[in-house]
């Protein structure tokens, strides 16, 4: 499966520095970046690492292209043709606040991993698609939201994703740089959880082409710097019974101390924890169980330390059958 796991010998730290190097570089000569950037460095992996990470430290997200792209994209949700000739003339605007204020959204980003990695001899595309996330609509495909770069490296294609590694926005739509290495060379199983392709080639994984999408737990982008997957219940709406044992299972891609893991609802504002049981490592899987006890449709939050990394909702009925 293509991961970082694949360059577990290599250092990043090397290309991560070439990339602090270098922070505060403009824009105006591509080609001079992406020699500074990458020249000294012995492998493709470690030159498009600098080349990444660059991009992730040096440009912001902007909140203005993103507002004005959600509001035309509800606007001629029910006419693609219009929305897609709109977005044409956009981009040259945006493309333009890249370059002068290194201010951009998914297209920006996308589109600089690609130029960079082009004139370093690194093959990458964009790849256009759902972005999958609390703010979009959960539950079903709409118009395509988001893009992000797939990349070739020692013959093989990765997935990584500039926008959503380089930061966030926060209560007040001001964008807070802040770097998140889980989306980088990020397992495509992962990766589908958040993200799906137009071209499902871009899954990188055949067994992910028949799988619905949208039905999986949501995610955060916690989950991804905490790298770990979950695995059951495979959905985020489960219906369920009093008293009927539910798994809870998940994959860690790093070492997790069991007692960091829980499982919480919001009561109001406060945070109230399920009492779990049988939690342990199971060849390489972290397992645990609960049974809810009252007929309710309860919104489940599983925890790594303080950062929520799956979301489930389990409506619980009084009958002896149970689905999920």
């Amino acid at each position: 499966m293509a991961q970082i796991s694949d360059f577990k010998n290599i250092d990043f730290k090397v290309a991560d520095n070439v990339a602090k190097l270098h922070k505060g570089s403009d824009l105006n000569n591509l080609p001079l970046l992406a020699h500074n950037l990458t020249f000294d460095l012995p492998t493709d992996v470690e030159k498009f690492r600098a080349i990444y990470t660059w991009v992730c430290n040096n440009i912001d997200g902007d909140p203005k292209q993103d507002n004005e792209v959600i509001d035309k994209r509800e606007e001629y949700k029910n006419d693609s043709v219009a929305f897609l000739k709109w977005n044409n003339e956009f981009k040259k605007t945006a493309f333009n606040k890249l370059f002068k204020q290194k201010k951009t959204m998914c297209t920006g980003y996308a589109y600089l991993i690609k130029e960079l990695s082009f004139l370093a001899d690194i093959e990458c595309e964009i790849v256009d698609g759902y972005g999958r996330t609390t703010s979009t609509n959960a539950d079903q495909l709409e118009m395509t939201n988001h893009s992000w770069n797939a990349v070739k490296l020692n013959d093989k294609w990765y997935l990584v994703d500039a926008t959503w590694s380089s930061g966030y926005f926060d209560d007040y739509n001001v964008f807070i740089n802040e770097y998140n290495d889980g989306y980088f060379l990020t397992d495509p199983i992962l990766f589908a959880k958040s993200h799906y392709p137009i071209d499902p080639k871009w899954l990188l994984d055949a067994s992910l082409e028949d799988k619905p999408f949208v039905s999986s737990p949501m995610v955060y982008s916690e989950t991804y710097k905490h790298k770990i997957l979950p695995v059951s219940p495979n959905e985020m709406h489960l219906s369920s019974t009093r008293y009927a044992e539910i798994e809870f299972s998940f994959k860690p891609y790093k070492n997790i101390e069991l007692d960091k893991v829980s499982m919480m609802q919001y009561k109001g504002v406060k945070e109230k924890p399920f009492k779990i049981y049988d939690l342990k490592n199971e060849d390489g899987l972290i397992k645990f169980k609960y049974k809810f006890k009252y007929k309710k449709l309860y919104d489940v939050h599983l925890k790594i330390d303080d950062d929520i990394v799956a979301t489930y909702t389990v409506d619980v009925s009084d009958g002896r059958e149970k689905t999920y």
